[in-house]
């Protein structure tokens, strides 16, 4: 004699519909404003570097920078919730900061270019670790405090952890200084974590 098993069919508590809730509906719908934008900023580097205007390469550029933007743009822009007015918003605020940032490279260029003439160039360097903790919030904008401050000459960003920590390698005295003072202010109001 065969015997049989009953099972009792598994249903969904009330209220969850499919896709909402399940595990098949766990993943996060992509929007389209950052296609859209990732895009746009990939076909203004294709057109910039390809150098080519006719059909067959604007239509090869845009095929490529459609695939690249479906596969990619939750990485350039990761708050998907964020509307495309948002994302524009953001990216404008961001643009401003990068000529402060070039102006700020510029002039430590000048003092690290004082430095190495001085006559007294040994006495005036005193290489030191600084550590600090800083306000800013979003990964985001943590890593290019980190990166805005490597970039800056007599300074290189050592280690950041999750919590916001800083270790930076300051050349002397005035690098020091500075650190985190404007540039975390400006990178700050970039992001919108004033």
């Amino acid at each position: 004699m065969e015997r049989r098993e009953q099972r009792t069919p598994l249903t969904q508590p009330p209220g969850l519909t499919a896709g909402v809730g399940s595990p098949a509906g766990s993943r996060r719908r992509k929007t389209f404003a950052p296609f859209i934008l990732t895009f746009f900023i990939m076909f203004v580097f294709w057109v910039l570097l390809s150098g080519k205007f006719d059909l067959f390469h604007l239509s090869l550029g845009i095929i490529s920078c459609a695939i690249v933007a479906h596969l990619s743009s939750d990485l350039l822009f990761h708050n998907i919730g964020i509307s495309l007015s948002g994302l524009v918003v953001s990216w404008v605020r961001f643009i401003r900061y990068i000529p402060w940032l070039m102006y700020q490279i510029f002039l430590a260029n000048l003092h690290l270019m004082y430095l190495t003439f001085h006559p007294r160039m040994m006495e005036l360097i005193d290489p030191q670790i600084i550590r600090f903790r800083t306000r800013l919030r979003g990964e985001l904008s943590r890593v290019t405090f980190a990166n805005s401050i490597t970039l800056t000459p007599g300074t290189i960003t050592v280690y950041l952890s999750l919590d916001g920590d800083f270790r930076v390698h300051a050349i002397d005295k005035k690098s020091r200084e500075g650190l985190p003072g404007e540039m975390e202010v400006r990178i700050a109001r970039a992001f919108g974590e004033e």
